[in-house]
């Protein structure tokens, strides 16, 4: 038995390779497409039930906010999902027909609309209590990598965090501390891992509320 398993996965390997190899050769295509914001527009109308018109997503973080998040980061996300790299039912379905974004100049030209929204939507954010907490853990454990203002890399594929619901980073977090993030839970398991319920309430509030001038009433 223990033979059988072994010769299994060496057979799983190669085709485990070829979709990587996949996945990062439609990346790179899609990355030297000429964008078509046009026709990026239109394609995008067939995502704003879920993300909204302007982008924003939900504020109870059940859709992320995906407005003005760098193009190489919408292009990754968009092809993870098409080959399994992410997990997420509605849109995992959505890229496997390939009838949304049939290839990958529809991907580029989507994903170069939806960098070019207004980020100034609604936010989802927490009561305000562990705030000062949750920018400690931040300067502490993730600027290094995500900027001193969580606005990512874009040359890197590093993730716009700022102005993010504090609910759907929340959510990241524990997937990622879960394994059920990927690839997440394969570079940041470790760095959250050790954090308490409150500091993930301050990191994933103080992450919302960068950039943002709330109304006089939403103020805590």
């Amino acid at each position: 038995m223990k033979c059988k398993i072994i010769v299994s996965l060496a057979l799983l390997v190669p085709v485990l390779a070829l979709g990587a190899a996949s996945r990062d050769s439609d990346f790179k295509t899609a990355m030297g497409k000429k964008p078509n914001f046009d026709n990026g527009a239109a394609l995008f109308e067939q995502c704003v039930s879920c993300h909204g018109q302007d982008g924003g997503g939900r504020v109870n973080g059940s859709i992320p906010r995906i407005a003005g998040q760098h193009y190489s980061v919408l292009v990754r996300q968009i092809i993870d999902f098409r080959y399994g790299k992410r997990w997420d039912v509605r849109m995992e379905g959505v890229m496997a027909e390939h009838s949304v974004l049939a290839g990958n100049q529809d991907i580029a030209d989507v994903a170069a609309y939806v960098s070019n929204l207004e980020r100034d939507g609604a936010r989802g954010v927490g009561d305000g209590s562990y705030v000062e907490r949750g920018a400690a853990v931040y300067a502490q454990g993730c600027a290094s990598c995500h900027g001193p203002a969580a606005e990512g890399d874009a040359q890197k594929g590093i993730p716009r965090l700022a102005g993010q619901h504090a609910a759907y980073l929340a959510r990241q977090i524990y997937d990622a501390v879960d394994a059920r993030r990927l690839p997440l839970s394969e570079t940041h398991r470790k760095r959250l891992v050790h954090l308490d319920f409150e500091q993930v309430l301050g990191l994933t509030d103080y992450l919302s509320r960068i950039g943002w001038n709330p109304p006089a009433e939403s103020a805590h």
